[in-house]
């Protein structure tokens, strides 16, 4: 399946140097010399706790030996270069230091087929707590549309919101490196709190996740009115060139419900912040009489109908 944005399946960090302008809103456009020729991410060992799944040191030996159908508790030993501090840190306008974070330490839930292809997608989730669960009845929601999940574990609104992007990331980065996935459909999805950081990710970084679902919780870069007079304010500054690319190509499906405390933000952000910028792919869906928690597999399936790229 082909997606429409150049920059996926050939992702481009900001820390490779890239011809005119400044980096970000309010962010100096130098940086050391030593991240620009920082070495390319080789992936390594990944450790599996308990069902005896092991990949090997290339994307080619991972292919050789799928993991059965089910779950399994995954570690990986080297992060990539999209969740270094500097880069994190320069995709949002950041003023604060997002600090150490070590791969080493984390832990991901990952359930899949037997047989990975470019043919199936992938689905990261971010919790608003700190176990990466679904409802049953996702799962198999999951399956007919073919996309891999994996979340990760202590991800929760407890975390550090520069943490909790960085282990998405890394969930993106190291399962790419591992599968074919079909770069068109590498999404990232949460809920209430998590729902705010995929809203985020999904304009931030635009070369990686094609497309975002935030359930009950969206984030945006600019202030929100709303018909009632109150203002949800912005919540980072997207770099220039990315923010492009996300309004062109990026699939954004905004999920809340009829009585969620959140649908006001969620309205508004749909209403004044990504349509009124002109975002090509956005869609918005209220479940009728619903409060703050997750819809039951049908309305997950049709949130994944809109968000997938037509297909040819």
């Amino acid at each position: 399946m082909q997606g429409g944005n150049p920059l996926q399946g050939q992702s481009k960090s900001l820390l490779t140097p890239r011809g005119g302008g400044s980096i970000c809103h309010s962010m100096p456009s130098s940086r050391p010399a030593s991240l620009d020729a920082m070495n390319p991410f080789v992936p390594s060992l990944v450790l599996v706790l308990g069902a005896g799944w092991v990949l090997g040191a290339s994307a080619a030996t991972a292919r050789a030996a799928e993991p059965a159908v089910g779950s399994k508790v995954v570690q990986f030993d080297a992060a990539s270069p999209y969740s270094d501090a500097l880069e994190v840190k320069l995709r949002f306008s950041a003023k604060e230091d997002p600090g150490a974070f070590d791969i080493r330490r984390e832990k991901f839930t990952v359930r899949s087929p037997a047989d990975i292809n470019a043919s199936w997608g992938l689905f990261i989730w971010i919790d608003a707590g700190n176990t990466p669960n679904l409802p049953e009845s996702w799962r198999p929601v999951l399956e007919r549309q073919r996309l891999v999940f994996i979340g990760a574990h202590q991800s929760g609104n407890p975390r550090p919101i520069f943490d909790r992007f960085r282990m998405a990331i890394e969930a993106n980065q190291q399962m790419r490196r591992r599968h074919a996935i079909d770069p068109a459909r590498v999404y990232v999805s949460g809920f209430s709190g998590g729902g705010r950081v995929a809203s985020m990710l999904g304009v931030a970084y635009p070369d990686i996740f094609s497309g975002a679902l935030p359930f009950m919780g969206v984030n945006f870069y600019k202030d929100l009115p709303t018909p009632d007079g109150k203002t949800f304010g912005l919540s980072y500054r997207p770099d220039d060139e990315l923010l492009d690319v996300a309004r062109k190509d990026t699939r954004h499906v905004l999920v809340t419900g009829e009585k969620d405390f959140n649908r006001a933000n969620t309205r508004a952000a749909f209403d004044v912040g990504y349509r009124k910028e002109g975002f090509a792919h956005v869609h918005y869906l209220e479940v009728p009489g619903h409060a703050h928690s997750l819809p039951d597999a049908a309305w997950f399936e049709k949130a994944l109908k809109l968000l997938d790229p037509p297909r040819r």
